[in-house]
């Protein structure tokens, strides 16, 4: 697990400390539990869960944009080690180039991946051992290794963390000159091999483009988020109120 509070670094330092971090937990010499067998099956369920959270998100012509943005670019299954990479490429020119509040949310955006996998991680580990001979998740084997994987605090903070990104993103996507800047990088960004970062920022920005009230937005992914994880850790009989699958 990775420790805490990066973000007291000065950004760039939690940056480069954020990218070598992200390069080692996904390094299946370095960290062998990247082969565990559950691991592929917790990520697809916990997007399908997401994908339940989300429904009326998804069903709300002007929030649907950005639920799916979070869903493909922020908080998903989705490996986001060749986004990262690109980030690391081109550190120093971002930092000389982006406005600093848009570089504090990519970073946000890098911890929050980086947290995630490293939860991934232990409860595939915890599945492996008290999965017996399943192969496919449910609620309660779900909730049960949730419980047996702890630490709250850590819970708390990754949730924090899809709160800053998504007022982060909102915001610093809406900075005078961010649409100019991104429409003029899309095309060198594409020449040196930097698409999955250029994506992911011009994906951001149509999708909090066409919504309303950004911070009602997030402000109820957060809070969705933190009842789960209350009533996973309380153990209550349906704690995603309703089947996921």
């Amino acid at each position: 697990m990775p420790p805490g509070r990066p973000r007291r670094r000065p950004l760039g330092a939690r940056l480069e400390w954020l990218l070598r971090e992200h390069q080692s937990i996904h390094d299946p010499h370095h960290e062998p539990r990247n082969g565990l067998a559950w691991l592929p099956e917790l990520r697809r369920w916990q997007a399908r869960r997401l994908e339940h959270s989300f429904d009326r998100f998804l069903r709300d012509p002007e929030r649907r944009p950005a639920a799916q943005f979070f869903l493909s670019d922020v908080y998903n299954e989705h490996d986001f080690s060749r986004r990262d990479a690109d980030i690391a490429r081109v550190l120093p020119m971002m930092q000389r180039l982006l406005p600093a509040a848009l570089l504090e949310t990519v970073a946000d955006a890098i911890e929050l991946g980086l947290l995630t996998h490293a939860f991934d991680l232990r409860m595939a580990q915890v599945l492996e051992r008290i999965g017996g001979s399943r192969r496919r998740l449910d609620a309660v084997l779900y909730a049960q290794a949730y419980r047996e994987c702890g630490l709250p605090r850590l819970r708390r903070h990754q949730i924090d963390l899809i709160a800053r990104v998504g007022l982060g993103l909102g915001q610093a996507l809406r900075l005078p000159g961010i649409s100019t800047l991104l429409r003029l990088s899309r095309t060198p960004a594409r020449a040196a091999g930097l698409s999955e970062l250029q994506g992911f920022l011009e994906r951001g920005f149509t999708a909090f483009a066409e919504l309303g009230d950004a911070r009602r937005f997030i402000g109820e992914i957060e809070q969705d988020e933190r009842d789960v994880s209350r009533r996973l850790f309380a153990g209550e009989a349906d704690p995603f109120r309703g089947p996921v699958e």
